[in-house]
């Protein structure tokens, strides 16, 4: 047996179940359209090839021929069912002549079905055919009974394929005549105002929903959303929840307007709220979350990223990182490593990847931290310059600085034009005071990355630092400040290099302003100094010590004190 015998009778097996009940369904008094209409007695072999034919070409993807067939077979029959499925495929195979043919078949043999006349829309709408369809419209809107204010609503859905949105704004201008006393004919134009770029016409649109149903909860949202000003929005929606209290939606968008003014202690308040009526919406766990670990909560944070992990809706990696951080900060390090290593993806993965390493360094696991970087590499190749990075630094920090010379230079004969490996391997040429190849370094990355600022200021601090050919430094140090005017690190290098000179008041001016725009503790350990220059013992001791119990492991701050203060 051929194959297209099979096909053929595998089509009539198919075929016949649904034929047989679609032309059964045609009413028996209905009048016969021409001589080849089928009645209700059975099928004739003609119109049992044609939906054959009509079958097998959408089988095979010959979509112009099926809906040609389909077509054919809905003027042939007349069939409410046949002909949906002709003005169906016609419409999603942009076989229009055809869709439009059989949806006017079928619109005229079940005049009363409300799906007939959204296809028939829809192939209007789709050949561009506005005053056939706004008749049209006008007339189902009419007839729309109860379902009046829906049908307002999704105007602009329906129109959405007309290509002259100008012309849609105005029919719907049009169509909504009738029926403006409905606040949703006002949405409805407030909708297509907005599409043309009238955000004026779509406020006064709005406005007048509003004042027809003011506690409209829709229009209140989409009034809202228009306004381009977070306090703006803010306020509107403050006064319109005293009205209405239970408005969920208008909540929602209140508290996201809250967390994008940074009120942050009222927008948790309005989320935990949210979270009163919906304990179980993840999207609120998450904001109540996230917002109370952001005011420094992580008990409640803790709380409600559990409960996301228990839910397993969405992306859970994000709600793995925070909580990892959490259990990291109470030093719960297993529980913390597993978060990390069950996140597989997303921005996070990296970040998660790097904490890890560190806790396995902490818990005296240096080469466990190590490999596991290196297995990292191996699999985010994209993101290997700093993995590397991170490896180097846990070298360093275990007093290795060879070694982490060493392994950032293996990284940069691999990626030898990668501008944060040649920073990174200048300064740990410098930590072991190969200057030589550290300037060399810098000097690279100068010329490979002119525009950025921290290569100058790297060698400018450098050289000053040691005291080194100062007027260079500060030429150095001066184009970076050219380039990030109010970078701190640089101001504060700005500042050493005029301590250095013996500029001790210029100094002074510099650092403070540089402490200011960051409270760096290595910044602070420069301000004491300079004090300490200019005689001023107990202010330098008392800004060193407060600095001190707030970060008491920084390396360049202890070493200061040290030096002064035995």
């Amino acid at each position: 047996m051929s194959r297209l015998l099979r096909s053929l009778l595998l089509t009539a097996a198919i075929s016949s179940a649904f034929v047989a009940p679609v032309l059964a369904a045609t009413p028996a008094d209905k009048p016969a359209a021409s001589a080849r209409t089928v009645h209700m007695d059975g099928l004739t072999p003609q119109v049992l090839y044609q939906f054959l034919i009509a079958e097998i070409a959408t089988q095979r993807g010959q979509f112009g021929l099926a809906a040609s067939a389909y077509a054919d077979l809905a003027k042939t029959t007349r069939n409410a069912r046949v002909a949906r499925r002709a003005a169906e495929i016609g419409l999603h195979t942009r076989q229009f002549d055809f869709a439009l043919e059989s949806a006017r078949i079928w619109n005229e043999v079940e005049p009363d079905e409300p799906a007939a006349r959204q296809i028939l829309a829809n192939v209007l709408a789709a050949t561009n055919r506005i005053e056939e369809f706004t008749s049209a419209l006008e007339k189902d809107l009419a007839a729309a009974g109860p379902q009046l204010d829906i049908m307002l609503l999704n105007l602009n859905r329906l129109l959405a394929r007309f290509p002259d949105k100008i012309a849609t704004q105005r029919l719907i201008e049009q169509v909504t005549v009738p029926y403006i006393g409905r606040p949703e004919a006002h949405f409805a134009r407030a909708q297509a105002a907005l599409v043309v770029h009238s955000p004026e016409r779509a406020r006064q649109s709005i406005d007048e929903a509003l004042r027809l149903r003011p506690e409209w909860e829709m229009a209140a949202v989409f009034k809202a959303q228009q306004m381009q000003s977070g306090t703006e929005r803010a306020e509107f929606l403050q006064k319109y929840l005293a009205d209405n209290p239970n408005a969920q939606e208008a909540r929602l968008s209140y508290a996201q307007t809250l967390v994008g003014e940074k009120r942050y202690v009222e927008s948790l308040n309005e989320f935990r709220s949210l979270l009163t009526s919906h304990p179980d919406n993840s999207d609120v766990i998450n904001a109540v979350g996230i917002l109370s670990l952001q005011l420094e909560n992580p008990k409640e944070a803790e709380i409600h990223f559990r409960r996301l992990l228990e839910l397993g809706k969405g992306d859970l990696n994000p709600v793995r990182f925070y909580l990892g951080q959490i259990v990291e900060d109470g030093k719960n390090f297993d529980e913390a490593l597993k978060l990390y290593d069950a996140i597989d993806g997303g921005e996070h993965q990296t970040a998660a990847l790097l904490r890890g390493a560190q806790i396995l360094y902490k818990q005296g696991k240096l080469d466990e931290a190590r490999q596991r970087l290196q297995k990292a590499r191996a699999l985010l190749p994209h993101e290997a310059p700093q993995l590397l990075i991170a490896e180097s630094q846990l070298l360093r920090d275990a007093g290795r600085n060879e070694d982490a010379l060493k392994l950032l230079q293996t990284g940069l004969e691999a990626n030898p034009e990668q501008a944060e490996l040649l920073y990174e391997v200048a300064l740990a040429a410098e930590r072991v005071n190969r200057l030589t190849d550290a300037e060399a370094y810098l000097r690279r990355l100068m010329k490979l990355k002119p525009e950025s600022p921290q290569a100058y200021n790297a060698l400018g601090y450098t050289l000053a630092d040691r005291g080194e050919r100062l007027d260079e430094a500060e030429q150095l140090i001066d184009t970076a400040l050219k380039l990030t005017p109010d970078d701190p690190f640089i101001l504060d290098s700005k500042g050493w290099v005029q301590f250095r000179k013996g500029k001790h008041d210029e100094a002074l001016v510099l650092l403070r302003r540089a402490y200011s725009l960051r409270p760096d503790p290595e910044i602070v350990a420069h301000i004491g100094e300079v004090l300490w220059a200019m005689g001023k013992h107990d202010e330098a001791s008392a800004l060193w010590r407060d600095a001190a119990k707030i970060h008491p492991a920084n390396a360049v701050l202890s070493a200061t004190i040290k030096r002064f203060t035995p």
